[in-house]
């Protein structure tokens, strides 16, 4: 009777442990599992900086600005290590052109908007931290990026030699044809870390790199003047999982 009784005691007080250890297991499976959607918006901020061979025109200098990106995204996790990822992002690509000598009163910023479509392969490793299921990852995303140069407003002063005075100047670019390049292609990589505290909810921070392969300036002179962007940035995002 007393074995009777000491057996029932039992199985009353390791159910619901066994109950709750197997619901933990279950919200780790689920967050660990491949094969699994995403959705998510992100942001942050940028720097731009252009690649420019100015020739003998040794009073041309280009300098780097920050700027803004945001975007939104979608992921298809194949495994739990390996997913493919694909956005539609705005992002700031601005550069500042300053010169020296006769014309040093001339200092503006071109303030560039552009729209990117990279698609990259995310690459992570790490896993679930404690009991509670709280996962930690860090992500590494290799791919490309096409672009289309969207819009420009030009900022600052431009020298005068004939006055001897800098004029302000506040105004929207207005593109050529024949000398702007507006589509833009390259390569697209970051580095980053993401936390998911739930089994739908993952919060990221990411540093990203977007490396032009196409120049902003067609070569339509016989001096060759190549411009390249390269743009380094700090994001952070949140996505749905289900």
């Amino acid at each position: 009777m007393k074995r009777k009784l000491l057996f029932v005691l039992s199985a009353i007080v390791l159910l619901p442990a066994l109950a709750g250890a197997q619901e933990r297991v279950a919200e780790t499976q689920s967050r660990t599992k491949g094969a699994q959607w995403r959705v998510g918006i992100s942001g942050g901020a940028d720097y731009n900086r252009y690649t420019a061979n100015t020739h003998y025109q040794t009073d041309y200098h280009y300098g780097g600005v920050w700027g803004w990106s945001a975007s939104v995204f979608a992921q298809y996790d194949f495994l739990p290590w390996l997913g493919l990822r694909a956005e539609f992002e705005a992002l700031e690509k601005s550069n500042r052109f300053y010169r020296t000598g006769v014309y040093a009163g001339t200092n503006y910023i071109t303030h560039n908007t552009y729209l990117h479509l990279p698609v990259m392969a995310q690459f992570r490793f790490g896993g679930v931290l404690n009991a509670k299921g709280l996962a930690l990852r860090g992500i590494a995303n290799i791919g490309v990026y096409a672009g289309y140069w969207a819009a420009s407003h030009q900022k600052g002063t431009v020298s005068n030699p004939m006055s001897g005075k800098a004029e302000k100047v506040n105004q929207s670019y207005v593109f050529n044809r024949e000398r702007d390049q507006r589509a833009d292609c390259g390569l697209a990589g970051g580095l980053g870390l993401e936390i998911q505290p739930s089994r739908h909810w993952a919060v990221h921070v990411e540093a990203r790199c977007y490396y032009s392969l196409l120049s902003a300036v067609k070569q339509y002179m016989s001096v060759r003047d190549y411009r390249y962007n390269t743009t380094l940035g700090i994001q952070a995002g949140v996505a749905y999982l289900f």
